[in-house]
């Protein structure tokens, strides 16, 4: 008898990060749920991606932070507190204050950003004023929610779903989208003042 096919990949590429995924997190992953997220990981940054030349790298590095996510909410691993910024189109806002935050916080705060409507990439006048090089917008997905003590959002409305026990603040920061890089820099800085806010309220 044959043995079972593989399911099919909408990228055969994937099949080395699943491997490399699944030697991560060994022992508390089986390699069919590494699979499944790094498929869909994939699915839903193709569906707002315009170039895809780094769209496996990408859709592996999401992979991990939601495998992350996902082992932290079951107890399986543990550490700082973590923080979530959401806006609309993780191409902004959300992607700037979490650059400023991890980069002043370092170890005190694991740090993620995502968007309710992800654009395709972020802008470039956007990239001049983050501090992360590689930044690239991910979609909201349930793993990263369920995982965060602190989910802040940033013009998104009621689109990011509440889930209970987190701490929900809501920071009512200009959309930098099209604006020019004065105009950015300033928002910048005014995200700076609430992260500053933020860290006098995170435990050493």
């Amino acid at each position: 008898m044959p043995p079972p096919s593989s399911p099919l990949l909408p990228d055969e590429r994937l099949a080395a990060g699943a491997a490399r995924l699944a030697s991560r997190y060994a022992g508390h992953f089986a390699p069919e749920t590494v699979l499944g997220l790094l498929t869909d990981s994939y699915t839903r940054l193709a569906e707002q991606a315009r170039v895809r030349t780094h769209l496996v790298v990408l859709a592996e590095r999401l992979t991990a932070e939601r495998l992350d996510a996902l082992a932290h909410t079951q107890g399986l691993t543990s550490g700082p507190a973590r923080v979530l910024f959401v806006c609309s189109h993780n191409a902004g806002r959300s992607q700037m204050a979490a650059a400023l935050l991890a980069h002043r916080a370092g170890e005190r705060v694991t740090v993620s950003s995502a968007g309710t409507h992800p654009a395709d990439e972020v802008a470039p006048h956007i990239a001049q004023a983050l501090t992360e090089a590689d930044a690239y917008p991910k979609p909201l997905t349930e793993e990263v929610v369920q995982a965060a003590d602190i989910v802040i959002t940033m013009g998104c409305g009621d689109a990011c779903p509440v889930m209970p026990g987190r701490r929900y603040l809501d920071w009512p920061v200009a959309d930098p989208d099209g604006a020019p890089i004065a105009v950015v820099r300033d928002i910048r800085d005014a995200i700076d003042a609430d992260i500053t806010e933020l860290l006098t309220q995170l435990a050493p």
